[in-house]
């Protein structure tokens, strides 16, 4: 379940209410959850809480579906794929997996989004949005001028601002939906103590604090 609140339909202001309306029909979205995508729907609920936030998050959406955008769809859906798989976020990834083949990317291509450094199936644009997406969600920003070179040969300024803009948000949405366990991030943290069978590890820490002369 995710960690905040969910807005029930009878509580949601009247704009979450045509949102509501337009993704789960008559339904009450908290009591009978469900998307055609498949997810349960609970971004929309909680986002719901702050009602102009969750309009804020919805005009990104606008953003960069938006017809005045000059970056390529198929350029654009690698970032945001990507940003999921390298963010860890399996809702972002999954979402955005299913809008690359939308754009015409084959299933090898999106296959290959995890391991996209040593594919053979992206051409050299691709290749340099691949790299700049790493170095704005897994580098934190850090950018090679290498990376910035290779975008420039297929981009313009306009297009890479794009990009930056639509990656960088979508890391936001990637990490939200994390830490507040929306959609198929509801799952529990795989890193935790697992259980020391037959008292073995306290055996191992003895050994470690022995000495060379014996003593411990």
């Amino acid at each position: 379940m995710p960690r905040l609140r969910q807005v029930p339909r009878d509580e949601a202001d009247p704009l979450t209410a045509v949102a509501y309306q337009m993704l789960f029909g008559d339904r009450d979205p908290v009591a009978e959850p469900g998307t055609a995508s498949g997810s349960p729907g609970n971004w929309w609920t909680v986002f719901a809480l702050v009602p102009d936030a969750l309009q804020h998050a919805v005009g990104g959406f606008t953003f960069y579906r938006s017809p005045d955008r000059r970056l390529d769809p198929v350029l654009r859906e690698l970032g945001q794929a990507r940003t999921g798989w390298a963010r860890g976020s399996t809702f972002v990834f999954s979402q955005h997996c299913k809008a690359c083949r939308d754009v015409g990317l084959t299933d090898e291509q999106v296959a290959a989004l995890p391991h996209w450094s040593v594919a053979e199936c992206f051409d050299a644009a691709q290749r340099a949005v691949l790299a700049y997406t790493d170095c704005l969600v897994l580098q934190g920003g850090r950018t090679p001028d290498g990376v910035i070179e290779a975008l420039r040969a297929h981009l313009s300024d306009e297009e890479i601002l794009e990009l930056t803009y639509i990656v960088t948000t979508y890391d936001m949405h990637a990490v939200t939906s994390r830490a507040l366990r929306l959609e198929f991030d509801d799952v529990d943290d795989p890193c935790r103590e697992q259980p020391d069978l037959e008292g073995r590890y306290a055996g191992l820490a003895l050994m470690d604090d022995e000495r060379p002369d014996g003593s411990t």
